[in-house]
């Protein structure tokens, strides 16, 4: 396999030559990501289950940053064989995986705690859970190959201190976040004395904003919110930070409550 720079001079550096997958892409905050994946360098492999939202994430980042490499794969995050199919394609066409970024969303609420709807959790269970746990052990293995992987989780600030309403979306934040963990801990046990060969990272936010939400509430001021190319800023920054020291940490873009 070829490697990436071991240049410590900056998040470009770090990234040349790398090879990140991004799930959940088609979004606003996967749009953002794939950009600034492809500007620092990276061969950028985005997943989403819509088709439509995923093409117009790459042919942007395609477009944006001639030269770059950035495909798209239609994949159904939910089937744990599906998911692996694509880590193992991935790692099979370009040699390594240096990254998964996972950035499937969703929410739902309610107005009190006793009006909580247990449907949302079935939902929030499958997209805030369980495209976690299926990336996350169908990446496992190429991330700790490469030497310096990462896996990035983004999560909400709301785990720390949950509201009435948002019982069902804190709930699974939280699971999400220690599952991760967990495969933090991984990473350090099988790295023996040597350290860790890859990290998991998490990085919290109160919520996200985008210019299209902007456009539609122009006098609004997302007090707290963390923008999509700031969140798409930080996710390249993991990689400029020993694997050690931010293996299992909590990376706030938001005051800490």
């Amino acid at each position: 396999m070829s490697s990436m720079t071991e240049d410590h001079g900056g998040d470009e550096s770090r990234l040349e030559g790398a090879v990140v997958a991004v799930a959940g892409a088609g979004g606003p905050a996967g749009h953002a990501t794939l950009l600034r994946l492809a500007e620092a360098g990276a061969t950028v492999v985005a997943a989403d289950a819509d088709a439509a939202r995923l093409a117009e994430g790459v042919d942007a980042a395609r477009f944006a940053h001639g030269g770059a490499t950035v495909t798209g794969d239609t994949v159904d995050l939910l089937d744990a064989e599906a998911t692996r199919a694509w880590a193992g394609r991935t790692e099979a066409e370009f040699g390594r995986v240096d990254g998964l970024v996972h950035l499937v969303g969703g929410w739902r609420g309610s107005a009190s705690f006793a009006e909580t709807d247990l449907a949302d959790w079935n939902l929030l269970h499958d997209l805030l859970i369980r495209t976690v746990q299926h990336t996350s052990l169908a990446f496992e293995g190429p991330l700790r190959r490469t030497g310096n992987g990462r896996f990035v989780l983004v999560s909400a600030a709301g785990t720390a201190r949950p509201t009435a309403g948002n019982a069902a979306y804190a709930a699974a934040k939280a699971a999400a976040e220690a599952w991760t963990l967990a495969l933090a801990d991984g990473f350090r046990k099988t790295g023996g004395e040597s350290g860790p060969q890859a990290a998991a990272v998490i990085l919290v936010v109160k919520a996200l904003v985008h210019e299209a939400m902007r456009a539609e509430r122009p006098q609004a001021r997302f007090p707290g919110f963390t923008d999509v190319r700031e969140l798409a800023e930080a996710v390249c920054g993991v990689w400029n930070q020993p694997t050690q020291e931010v293996n299992g940490q909590r990376l706030w873009l938001t005051p800490q409550p």
